[in-house]
């Protein structure tokens, strides 16, 4: 019975050894966010690297669809 016990608490502790990094795996990336990701899905109108439409974007977005304020009044 102690030997049970032993191996046991052995192999709970070898378990925890074993655990794999949670790491994301994205690739760091130090372009703006006005550069564009590559991808087909953007808003209409806004082409990747127009930095000054981006700008306008998230400006329109935030009074438009993040504005609690406005959406009451």
């Amino acid at each position: 019975m102690m030997r049970y016990v032993v191996v046991v608490a052995a192999l709970a502790t070898l378990a925890a050894c074993g655990e794999k990094p949670q790491a994301l795996g994205l690739p760091k990336s130090d372009s703006p966010a006005s550069a564009g990701t590559g991808s087909n899905f953007t808003a209409p109108g806004w082409k990747a690297g127009d930095k000054t439409g981006w700008e306008q974007h998230l400006k329109a977005r935030q009074q438009n669809s993040q504005n609690d304020y406005s959406k009451m009044n």
